[in-house]
């Protein structure tokens, strides 16, 4: 696995600009603000935002395996060449499903210091050693408008039933 801070294209903060509004767009109905942009080849493939609390409660609903859920089928064998943008580096859930999905790329917003999976992916299963068919880890790109959204998420989450409040 590489984590690195590469700077980003036009097209890239594109991608990243609409996981912001998906963010914004599920935070607005209701769910936590995390949003997750599918790309192949520069264009959008797949989108969502974050579905956890509505319209029915299930703590595995995060942005990006709901995009990934709606990728086309057909796509998957190009899997190595796509790219995910989310706003919030994604947890061990996520990025066990991004790395199982061979997703190429993962380009986040704002790092999570607290349930983030980057510094999980140095320690793979001895399948993937050496970071064999990890995903690039870059980020955070924008961490002055996407922090915020973490903070929120942050104060959502630990309320939930699967949060730290409920420990």
């Amino acid at each position: 696995m590489t984590r690195t801070h590469a700077t980003t294209g036009d097209t890239e903060l594109r991608h990243m600009r609409r996981a912001l509004h998906l963010a914004l767009e599920a935070e607005a109905g209701g769910n936590l603000p995390v949003g997750a942009v599918v790309a192949l080849g520069g264009e959008v493939v797949a989108e969502a935002g974050s579905a956890v609390l509505l319209p029915f409660y299930h703590p595995g609903r995060h942005a990006e395996t709901e995009a990934l859920a709606r990728v086309p089928a057909s796509l998957w064998p190009r899997s190595r060449e796509m790219t995910v943008y989310t706003t919030l580096e994604p947890c061990m859930m996520c990025a066990g499903a991004l790395l199982l999905h061979g997703v190429g790329r993962v380009v986040f917003g704002a790092l999570d210091p607290l349930g983030g999976a980057g510094e999980m992916l140095a320690r793979l299963p001895a399948y993937y050693e050496g970071g064999a068919g990890a995903p690039e880890w870059i980020g955070p790109v924008m961490p002055e408008l996407c922090d915020p959204l973490f903070r929120r998420v942050l104060a959502g989450f630990d309320a939930l039933p699967c949060g730290k409040s409920n420990f």
